[in-house]
């Protein structure tokens, strides 16, 4: 499939997620960051109360963490990273607060109807890279009972018929401190240091790379 072709598909694919409405108890429009046809996906969990608002994933306080961290460890600051990589999440809408105040984590029946869109978009873009950002995505891809388990480490993984690494990274969050501190901070740079030598980061400008045949899942380097 050509790169035209991938844009033309992206652009149909981004105009329909933006008209979902299959969550009722959703409490925002789906957030997109945008129908970029690129070699690597972000993948987060959910827009916050703000990303609806400014129209855009990460907007808010993770997001300045998250693209710290971009420019600290990949010399790419915030513009470069939404021009050159894929922001896609387990679910699109603003999940609204439970009891407590804090941000509700979405149901499973809300997590498998947009699931749907990050299956398609894997199939769009057939990504070299996925970058899963906090538990809630990362264990769409791989089991992860602890986050010192699979921070800093590169998966090859299988899902949605194809196969690409997988490099997880904690939540930014200032919700929770585990990347500032031991041993989460450490792993945390070790998992930058693995997506900044990455081909697909560290040279997005070269040609897509002929794509393997799907194999078995959960292969670990």
């Amino acid at each position: 499939m050509t790169t035209a072709n991938r844009q033309e598909l992206l652009n149909l694919h981004v105009e329909r997620l933006l008209r979902c409405r299959l969550c009722p108890r959703m409490q925002s429009m789906p957030v997109s960051g945008g129908p970029i046809v690129s070699d690597v996906m972000i993948i987060g969990q959910a827009p916050g109360p703000r990303e609806p608002t400014l129209k855009r994933p990460f907007a808010h306080t993770a997001g300045k963490t998250l693209f710290r961290w971009f420019e600290q460890f990949c010399g790419m600051d915030e513009a470069a990273v939404r021009s050159k990589i894929y922001f896609a999440a387990v679910c699109r809408c603003f999940p609204g607060k439970n009891s407590g105040g804090t941000d509700r984590v979405p149901a499973p029946d809300e997590i498998r109807n947009c699931a749907l869109w990050m299956d398609d978009e894997i199939r769009i873009l057939q990504p070299r890279l996925i970058i899963p950002v906090g538990r809630l995505a990362i264990v769409q891809f791989i089991n992860c009972a602890k986050l010192d388990e699979v921070i800093g480490r590169k998966f090859r993984v299988v899902h949605a018929g194809h196969r690409f690494d997988l490099i997880p990274l904690p939540h930014p969050s200032g919700a929770s401190p585990w990347h500032k501190i031991p041993p989460g901070k450490a792993l945390t740079e070790r998992a930058l240091k693995l997506i900044a030598r990455h081909p697909a980061v560290a040279a997005p400008c070269l040609p897509r790379r002929s794509r393997a045949k799907p194999g078995e899942r959960g292969r670990r380097s």
